[in-house]
């Protein structure tokens, strides 16, 4: 427990020196402000319901997670799972889930699961990324276009249904907005990337809207304040209804906040984060916000690297964030009733260009057929499905074809042995009788029937021995396979005689009786051992040669 905990160490630079973390904190939450607006409208509770969520989770992610620079909130990639959840179960069952969902994420804080995000393969992530970036832009289509009531069970079917009911009414107010508002993020980010240009032109689209009494649909009214905290949204008999849906908000979250604390010690020199403590820090941020109304949280890569590259050096940074987007709050909600929804649909818009890195799709795409088709595989499952599923289709195939390539490894050849000491006709008894055979690589379920198909076709010979010190990993099916050869070749009266076999593969092939007849005295050391033992077996045959 004490390691999952903050130390005084961590922030004692940031009251020694405050002053660049203050500055980092407040451009992170003029950045944070739309998106938090943004995503707490897709999820379909509200504007109110996301800026709770960057508040509260934000606060408590950055004291209690494990990376110095991580700034949580909700994001694109959750409001995607979250949608469907709203629809069958309602505002209270999103609350009840990101909750669940909380306990979850700090069990496996405990548990050290943390550390298992190394093994997530690229091409999932990347085809992961890109399906989630798909899947942001289509659900702002609605708000784009200035259509409410969208319908489709998918976000692809309310996407095209907005559309057809657009091209049924046409009006270029919310469209023109929400293409202005993404050209002037994406222009000006790239020239002047330190300067908040999504408020900017959100407040803009604001005041133009207001000024000119254009048609724009408006956030409308939201609460100047937070809630006070409440369980009143959870009701017992709905928890087990809900467990999936927490677990794969769990997942998600755990995935998304894993990999953003990752990028985030990426583009700072020396910095690692813990990954056991950022699930702890996220738990206790998704108990805490639906506490206050807010959706399930994640750590916000967009909003994390803005962090890192506005000079943060402590965890101050990412709580002034939360600090600031509070006074907001409470301070000017009625400045953010006014914003036009097609102004955050573009702000999301901007959001998921930036997401794609077409360089590293292209890369991964010519490195191997076998990465394009799970990258592709990947993207496609997260556009047409959900996340959860798309990552545990990506992994699957991720690791069929590792596991083939592994596979194709194991090998098995025939090796001279060394006779340099040894009479002529002792030679050519060896060369003629005496086979040895080095199995390279793994020996497992993949590779074994292949395997034994090569070692059963050995011929003409009165002893084989199987070099074994280059197995690399040998498994149930490996031993069992290995077994039937040995079976197979001693009933063809070929002694069968191992060398150089590891402990732990020894005790697993004495296990499935997978030793050649003798047991544990046709196992030797090495494989002069193995020549020597074999020479005494043919002593009448050596002769009469």
């Amino acid at each position: 427990m004490r390691a999952l905990l903050p130390t005084w160490s961590e922030w004692k630079p940031a009251f020694l020196a405050p002053g660049t973390d203050l500055m980092a904190g407040l451009i992170v939450a003029l950045v944070a402000l739309p998106l938090a607006l943004g995503f707490g409208i897709s999820s379909g509770l509200g504007a109110a319901a996301g800026l709770a969520t960057a508040i509260v989770a934000g606060a408590l992610g950055a004291a209690f997670g494990g990376s110095r620079f991580q700034v949580s909130g909700p994001t694109g990639a959750m409001t995607v799972v979250l949608v469907p959840i709203v629809h069958e179960h309602g505002a209270s069952g999103v609350l009840t889930v990101g909750l669940m969902a909380g306990v979850l994420l700090v069990a496996l804080a405990f548990a050290g699961v943390g550390r298992a995000v190394r093994f997530m393969p690229a091409p999932v992530i990347e085809g992961f990324t890109a399906g989630i970036a798909v899947v942001i832009a289509l659900q702002q289509v609605p708000g784009a276009l200035g259509v409410s009531g969208a319908e489709g069970e998918k976000v692809w079917q309310s996407a095209f249904d907005a559309v057809r009911r657009f091209i049924d009414d046409p009006h270029a107010t919310a469209p023109v907005t929400a293409l202005v508002v993404a050209v002037v993020i994406l222009i000006g980010g790239r020239y002047l990337p330190k300067l908040p240009f999504a408020l900017v032109a959100v407040a803009v689209t604001t005041v133009v809207g207001s000024v000119f009494d254009l048609d724009l649909a408006r956030i409308g009214t939201i609460p100047a304040g937070l809630p006070a905290p409440s369980f009143g949204f959870l009701h017992l008999d709905d928890l087990t209804t809900l467990l999936l849906p927490a677990l794969a908000v769990a997942a998600l979250a755990a995935l998304e906040s894993l990999l953003s604390a990752t990028a985030a010690d990426a583009m700072a020199v020396g910095t690692r984060h813990d990954p056991d403590r950022e699930l702890f820090g996220q738990g206790l941020a998704n108990i805490a916000a639906p506490l206050f109304g807010g959706v399930p949280a994640t750590g916000a890569i967009a909003r994390t690297a803005v962090n890192v590259r506005s000079g943060a050096r402590t965890r101050l940074a990412a709580l002034t964030h939360a600090a600031i987007l509070a006074g907001i709050v409470y301070l000017a909600a009625g400045l953010v009733a006014d914003i036009p929804i097609a102004a955050l649909a573009g702000v999301l818009l901007a959001t998921t260009v930036r997401m794609v890195e077409a360089a590293s799709l292209a890369a991964i795409a010519r490195a191997s057929r076998g990465d394009a088709i799970v990258m592709a595989v990947t993207f496609f499952v997260t556009v047409a499905f959900d996340l959860v599923t798309a990552v545990a289709i990506g992994i699957g195939f991720a690791l069929v074809l590792a596991v083939r390539a592994v596979a194709r490894e194991a090998s098995l050849h025939q090796v001279p042995l060394d006779e340099s000491d040894h009479l002529g006709e002792e030679h050519d008894l060896l060369r003629d009788h005496i086979v040895a055979y080095r199995i390279d690589g793994p020996l497992f379920f993949a590779a074994a029937h292949r395997f034994l198909l090569e070692l059963s076709e050995v011929a003409d010979v009165h002893v084989v021995i199987l070099r074994m010190s280059r197995v690399t990993a040998l498994d149930t099916t490996g031993a069992l396979v290995l077994a039937d050869a040995v079976t197979k070749l001693q009933h063809r009266h070929i002694t069968v005689l191992m060398s150089g076999l590891r402990d732990d593969h020894r005790a697993r092939l004495a296990t499935m009786g997978a030793l050649p007849a003798g047991g544990e005295d046709a196992v030797f050391p090495d494989t002069g051992a193995a020549i020597a033992y074999a020479r005494r077996l043919f002593p009448i045959t050596r002769r009469s040669h």
